[in-house]
């Protein structure tokens, strides 16, 4: 027997309680059945896109001035210490998307959102007054986790608003806000640095951030598990969802299309943490203030979060894979422009090619997962995908500065460049066209215990 407040268990095998949550269509009291589509959804898309905005933000906090922390506040000289910072971030932001994913089937989309930010909130005052580079640690620990939470959610939530027929300009808008507050705050931390020194002043940013971003969540987002609910129907499948375990497996290895979408973004985002770490370093060792660090740290992102508006809805029209096969070769020539370079027209020309190609790849590769995973257990799927993307940090942290502090700087941006563009050889050949034609429904989940359908053929893109 139920006691009070208990929901009834949804199906067997399926990832989270069927019955809505309050406040959700379907609930007692709760506003009409959900419509799916960007205009149907105009209000909540667009404040979920502010609230990404503001987690973006946050990363953008560090990306120009906390590898020059490392040296000049706590004396770090090897480059695998210099960017541990990244390694732990990377890792707990990395376990956290996983969780994110099964909680927001599990218990909804908003709850996860507002603890991302509560998470967030000690962020900034342990970078104001960190004491030893430990506390640096601990503090990325939490932005991690916080990233994780918030980021993740934002777009889970923006899939389900959107449905399918614009799912790529829904992921292009997401990650354009995330990654231009991102070069907006790198610029600006870069800018307060130069002016009134590294720290504190640079991070009291991040508390109005902080204090945006849980305000809006807390009081104005409302829950999209009801729309996800929705369009699940509208592929109606009478099959239980695969398990958690099932999930991971055909998100990471056994689908195809799936495990060559996951691949490529562990790869972007190793590219990403060597730029994070090395770059401000190359630049510094080439004679470029701290202030111009700050515009080279914001051309990257800045590019990469303008260019997501048109390769977004451009993934929607030509479909996935070319976009991202010729992102991860465009990465490649980025990164291979900058560590060629020595002067500061050089260092932002291979930044701002860099930001081109993460563009082709970034809101691409969320909407190929999109695109491939039933709406059922689709957050979960976004989550194992984003396990792998986010542990690039790390594995691009370790390994690039590992290299540095064996090789040299050069051959460690030069290994990162060769990575990328195999990574993009992967995804040629192993990657089918994700995207299909409007109306077309997605194949059902298989059954618990049955073999996945890796090679199963897909319907024809449009």
């Amino acid at each position: 027997m139920l006691s009070s407040g208990q929901r009834p268990p949804g199906p067997v095998g399926t990832p989270g309680p069927a019955a809505p949550l309050p406040g959700e269509p379907g609930a007692p009291g709760a506003p009409e059945e959900p419509r799916l589509g960007l205009r149907a959804n105009l209000a909540q898309f667009s404040l979920l896109v502010g609230v990404n905005a503001f987690v973006g933000a946050m990363v953008g906090l560090e990306r120009s001035i906390l590898p020059a922390i490392a040296e000049q506040d706590f004396r770090l000289a090897a480059r695998t210490a210099v960017l541990s910072f990244i390694v732990v971030f990377g890792v707990t932001k990395a376990a956290t998307n996983y969780l994110a994913g099964r909680l927001s089937d599990a218990v909804g989309r908003k709850s996860v959102l507002v603890a991302g930010w509560l998470v967030a909130a000690p962020v900034p005052f342990l970078l104001m007054w960190a004491p030893t580079w430990g506390w640096v640690l601990v503090a990325n620990a939490f932005l991690g986790v916080s990233q994780g939470l918030t980021w993740s959610t934002t777009v889970i939530m923006k899939i389900d608003l959107a449905g399918p027929a614009r799912r790529g300009l829904a992921m292009g808008l997401n990650e354009f806000a995330g990654y231009l507050a991102v070069a907006l705050s790198a610029l600006a931390t870069g800018q307060v640095a130069a002016a009134y020194g590294l720290r504190p002043q640079p991070f009291y940013l991040g508390v109005g951030f902080v204090a945006a971003g849980l305000g809006l969540s807390a009081l104005l987002v409302r829950e999209t598990r009801g729309h996800a609910r929705r369009e699940a129907t509208e592929h109606g499948t009478g099959a239980p969802a695969p398990s958690a375990r099932e999930v991971f497996l055909r998100t990471s290895f056994t689908d195809r299309d799936l495990s060559a979408v996951s691949q490529a973004g562990l790869v972007n985002n190793l590219n990403d943490g060597m730029a994070w770490g090395l770059f401000p370093l190359v630049f510094a060792a080439a004679g470029v203030s701290i202030e111009r660090i700050g515009w080279l740290a914001a051309v990257y992102p800045g590019v990469w979060g303008v260019g997501q508006l048109v390769t977004g809805a451009l993934s929607d029209r030509i479909g996935r894979k070319r976009l991202i096969v010729a992102g991860m070769w465009v990465q490649a020539a980025g990164i291979a422009v900058v560590v060629r370079s020595s002067s500061f027209a050089g260092f932002a020309a291979g930044g701002a090619l860099l930001g081109v190609g993460t563009a082709m790849v970034y809101p691409t590769l969320l909407a190929a997962i999109g695109d491939v995973a039933h709406p059922a257990w689709r957050a979960s799927s976004v989550g194992v995908y984003r396990l792998w993307r986010d542990l690039g940090y790390a594995v691009g942290a370790l390994l690039s500065g590992a290299a540095a502090d064996a090789f040299g700087v050069p051959v460690a941006i030069w290994l990162v460049a060769a990575l990328t563009f195999a990574s993009g050889v992967v995804v040629a050949v192993r990657l089918r066209e994700t995207r299909r034609p409007h109306g077309a429904r997605h194949p059902a989940p298989p059954l618990s215990g049955a073999a996945p359908a890796a090679d199963a053929p897909r319907p024809p893109p449009c």
